[in-house]
């Protein structure tokens, strides 16, 4: 018998125990003090590395709602928190298509302009040549999926740099969009129509959005116990049990908390929803085909994707349609929140705040410039940053020209972190 009493004969800890047990065979199980331990120090080892994760996006999104609220107390109101969660959709949209092109190492400049594009197109067709606006719609984004496979092609095929492509398409179809809409200047959309109701209808049942809340938050949780079993049995690192009950507890209570806040206003946006299918869709492509591995393949070196066999010209041309078609579709929520398609805001969308907003919200978020590194999810605390900065200003009454050179500054802090970061891993020998 055993002269150690219960713990070490592999009985029970007694109540309140949570430190190590050592059972019958000699193995010693960890108890979960030691992994919420060893996740804290995980955390400070990704930080002093110069990793970047959402914890320090998180930490900068609470000072700036902290500096807002303290300045203006209607900040943090249901009503403009939820008028948030609509005015992040168009350029998150366009944001999570750039994530696709920075995950290859390329870049694409012409998304403003495609945007635009897109929303004088669903303009003209609909109310001048009086098309249905589900055809209206079906034109508008397959335009922005034409106009990513001519930059593919060109960049893929031809050799030439994107960047001179994006930039030479950021002119063409914004002389377009001025072109289409010349004659008749401003046309205003249905205001009870499709395209008008992507920003204006919400779901006014409570349920609506403690469902989804409890939805996304079942899902992570089953998604990660799934990874973490999977990569038990290859004999990978895994997050422990700890970690995952952690993360999932924190995500409910943002999720909950956000449903109640939502619900507290008008409801659920539609908005809001589709923006969030399209992240999970977005990231289930990335992370869960064959072809998203390939993607962040491509990303991680040119020549040893080709030497895996990955089809390079292919894959470029498909990254670029991705980025085309989602520019189109947050063209389309940028004209449902104006109402309208203006030569105004096509000049705006296609060299100004859209293109950058889009390329920062990604950056912010966490995807590289670099390539090989990010995930759609990124974007959604990245916008989520950029849009908590220009709503406070605007509620401040902070004009335009101090804007533009805090959301520049914000940007080049990204960027800078990020290069930072790839200088700190490649100094411990990390790729």
């Amino acid at each position: 018998m055993s002269r150690g009493g219960p713990h070490r004969d592999g009985g029970p800890a007694g109540p309140g125990s949570a430190g190590p047990v050592t059972t019958g065979d000699g193995q010693r199980t960890r108890g979960w003090q030691d992994n919420l331990r060893e996740y804290a120090q995980d955390v400070r080892g990704s930080v002093r590395d110069g990793e970047r994760g959402p914890l320090l996006v998180i930490a900068g999104l609470i000072v700036i709602w902290i500096v807002f609220q303290g300045l203006d107390d209607k900040f943090l109101s249901p009503r403009n928190l939820s008028n948030l969660s609509v005015d992040i959709v168009g350029t998150g949209l366009v944001a999570v298509g750039i994530v696709f092109v920075l995950l290859i190492r390329e870049i694409d400049l012409s998304v403003g302009s495609v945007s635009g594009l897109a929303g004088a197109a669903f303009a003209v067709l609909n109310v001048n040549h009086g098309v249905p606006e589900w055809l209206a719609v079906i034109v508008a984004v397959a335009v922005g999926t034409a106009v990513g496979a001519f930059h593919g092609v060109f960049h893929a095929w031809l050799g030439v740099p994107a960047f001179v492509v994006t930039l030479a398409g950021l002119l063409i179809w914004n002389g377009l969009t001025l072109y289409l809409l010349g004659a008749s200047g401003t046309i205003n959309i249905d205001e009870e129509g499709l395209v008008a109701s992507l920003t204006s209808h919400h779901f006014g049942d409570d349920l609506a959005a403690y469902a989804v809340a409890a939805l996304g938050t079942a899902g992570y949780a089953l998604a990660a116990r799934r990874r973490r079993s999977r990569h038990r049995t290859a004999g990978m690192p895994s997050r422990s049990e700890a970690e995952i009950w952690l993360r999932t507890g924190l995500l409910a209570v943002v999720a909950f908390a956000a449903a109640s806040t939502l619900n507290r206003f008008q409801g659920l946006p539609l908005a809001l929803l589709i923006f969030l299918v399209v992240l999970v869709v977005s990231d289930y492509v990335l992370r869960r085909t064959r072809y998203g591995r390939r993607v962040y393949a491509l990303g991680g070196g040119v020549e040893a994707a080709r030497r895996a066999g990955i089809g390079v010209e292919r894959v470029r041309i498909a990254m670029f349609m991705v980025s085309g078609t989602l520019a189109a579709v947050g063209g389309l929520f940028v004209a449902s929140g104006l109402t309208s398609a203006s030569p105004t805001t096509a000049r705006a969308a296609g060299s100004g705040m859209l293109l950058i907003n889009a390329i920062a919200a990604a950056v912010i978020g966490g995807t590289s410039l670099f390539g090989g590194r990010g995930s759609p999810w990124s974007v959604l605390l990245g916008v989520v940053v950029i849009q908590s900065i220009a709503s406070g200003m605007g509620l401040l009454g902070v004009q335009d020209a101090v804007q533009f050179m805090i959301t520049g500054g914000v940007l080049l802090a990204a960027v800078a972190a990020d290069a930072l970061s790839r200088r700190a891993q490649a100094r411990r020998g990390r790729p």
